[in-house]
């Protein structure tokens, strides 16, 4: 039979998503998680392959609003969900599916398409950049000790129900996302997705718990965690599990920490998503041992070249030509002016003027949130500078104050 890539009718969405399960290893995601999924899936946004009456391929595209340097919140396809049935390798359906899905997030008007790569290696050719780094921390509780700084005795701590903490932990999270960049604001329904807890999800480990930082009754911070109880012969040995932790200013986040690290029967904490500039670095007394990792988060893809470009604030003036290779996406292929102010204006059209710097869109889109430098990809082969002077200035208008971070997945 022949294939046929079409648009998700709600009808198929149990077969559609047991496809993807069973891309991903075949183990089946627990009720609660599963029922949260169909409720945030965007069915016109969700495509699909089928061979016959079977599901053979799917994906799908959130209506997602993510940060970018100067606070912007900017219209972004959030690509989820992208799985081939290990039955239909090699036969071109994920490369149907991408030009589909891109120049469909074309016609929704959306500048740009990010994902979080299960492979990185795949989603280069189709032009997407790592733009963002997760940070991983194992904390030897027991021997690092915090540098505290002034008004953390001044905050209130209230342990709290996951799910009745929500409006608080929702605030907190939407006052702090327009300051950093790659952070999606969230839409109605997500709300749900930090405290969703289903029972074989926790491997030994306690439900989740949750913690308010409060000053004169407002909340002004949040801990989500889970309890890991364990002994050895030396006695209690337990490990608090972070799942997300959030403070608008440094008491209160510094307040949640010595919270976390005094905790009763524990010798660690563990967070397994984090900015690499997470202030937490500069309270411990040993980074050392943090057992400090790094890992890839959150990957950009420019849809509409111009559009994205003017869409993001820059720290310095700059007036640069790009040659741009977009093989995938040839509307963004050429040359490239772009001109920008320090007052969050910016101009990005085509031109026929000198060639300054040379690159293809895949470096545009890891360069696009501020945390990856033309300069560092210069230093791979990846940029060519053909005007002296033209790879720092870009470098120094592209950055951002803080390093752009994916707070959670989709």
């Amino acid at each position: 039979m022949t294939t046929e890539l079409r648009v998700l009718h709600p009808s198929e969405w149990d077969d559609w998503y047991t496809n993807f399960e069973l891309a991903f290893g075949g183990i089946p995601t627990a009720p609660e998680e599963r029922e949260l999924v169909e409720s945030l899936t965007e069915h016109r946004r969700s495509i699909g392959v089928w061979d016959g009456p079977d599901v053979v391929a799917t994906a799908g595209a959130y209506s997602f609003r993510v940060a970018v340097p100067g606070g912007a919140l900017v219209p972004a396809a959030g690509v989820t969900m992208v799985s081939v049935a290990a039955t239909h390798r090699r036969r071109g359906l994920l490369t149907s599916m991408m030009r589909r899905q891109l120049d469909d997030v074309r016609s929704w008007g959306e500048p740009i398409a990010v994902l979080t790569a299960s492979e990185p290696a795949i989603y280069g050719r189709f032009g997407y950049g790592a733009a963002t780094q997760r940070m991983f921390l194992e904390i030897d509780s027991d021997r690092v000790r915090l540098e505290l700084p002034e008004g953390v005795d001044g905050i209130r701590l209230r342990s709290v129900d996951p799910v009745s903490a929500i409006p608080a932990m929702e605030a907190v999270y939407a006052e702090l996302a327009p300051g950093r960049p790659g952070t999606p604001a969230r839409a109605p329904g997500w709300e749900r997705a930090p405290v969703v807890d289903p029972e074989s999800d926790r491997k030994s480990s306690s439900r989740l718990q949750c913690v308010l930082a409060e000053r004169a009754g407002q909340a002004v911070g949040y801990v989500t965690f889970r309890n890991k109880p364990d002994w050895d012969m030396a006695g209690p040995s337990g490990t608090l599990l972070v799942r997300g932790i959030a403070g608008l200013d440094p008491a209160a986040y510094a307040a949640l920490w010595r919270h976390l690290m005094e905790f009763d029967l524990t010798a660690r904490v563990t967070c397994d998503n984090r900015p690499v500039d997470d202030a937490v670095l500069h309270l411990v007394s040993d980074v050392r041992r943090c057992n400090v990792r790094l890992h890839d988060g959150l990957h950009v893809r420019l849809v509409e070249l111009g559009a994205a470009l003017e869409a993001r604030a820059y720290r310095a003036p700059l007036d640069v030509v790009f040659e741009v290779a977009d093989d995938f996406c040839p509307w963004n292929a050429g040359r490239w002016r772009l001109i920008t102010d320090t007052k969050g204006g910016a101009s990005c059209e085509r031109t026929q003027e000198p060639v300054e710097l040379a690159l293809s869109v895949r470096e545009l889109g890891a360069a696009y949130l501020g945390g990856v430098s033309f300069t560092s990809l210069a230093a791979a082969g990846r940029v060519r500078e053909l005007r002296p002077g033209a790879l720092a200035e870009t470098t120094a208008a592209f950055a951002s104050d803080v390093a752009p971070w994916l707070p959670h997945g989709f």
